[in-house]
């Protein structure tokens, strides 16, 4: 009996050659595959229209620090590590001309980058102050959190959640 055919699954993936003589031997690569272990969400890439606009935003408005930033000459193309409290988080990237990225409707693929933070009125505050416009602090249904959204240079949405 065949579990998973090789006309629908791709050749050498895990669910293509299950059939009852193997299982055994299937389940010992499911299970090395399930045990991997991932400990953090190492960086987030963004790519922007105007690199200067967005490393300020991004460094002014939320308060990342630059820890490395260089110039890739053959691809036109600045690249920022930026830090949030001292761990690396976000790789802020240039291209030459890149292709604007739908939010609305919402499209396929990152919905939104989401950062915790201590008091939402504050921050709230703190935005409105800094003149980024942003939606109403609303609270999460499920986890009765507060949260707001407000979008950086290119309308990348950014949610602010609070403890």
């Amino acid at each position: 009996m065949t579990l998973a055919s090789s006309k629908t699954s791709p050749k050498g993936s895990l669910f293509a050659d299950i059939k009852s003589d193997n299982i055994a031997q299937s389940r010992k690569k499911l299970i090395k595959i399930v045990s991997m272990h991932l400990n953090k969400v190492h960086h987030i890439a963004i790519i922007c229209s105007n690199y200067e606009r967005s490393k300020r935003f991004y460094t002014e408005v939320l308060g990342l620090e630059v820890m490395a930033e260089h110039f890739r000459e053959t691809r036109q193309s600045w690249k920022a590590d930026l830090s949030l409290n001292g761990s690396y988080v976000i790789e802020l990237f240039s291209f030459p001309s890149p292709p604007p990225r739908p939010s609305y409707p919402e499209a396929v693929g990152l919905r939104h980058l989401a950062f915790e933070v201590d008091d939402i009125e504050a921050a709230e505050h703190e935005l409105t102050e800094k003149g980024i416009a942003h939606e109403p602090i609303r609270t999460d249904e499920y986890t009765h959190k507060r949260f707001v959204f407000f979008s950086d240079p290119d309308d990348l949405p950014i949610e602010l959640y609070e403890r």
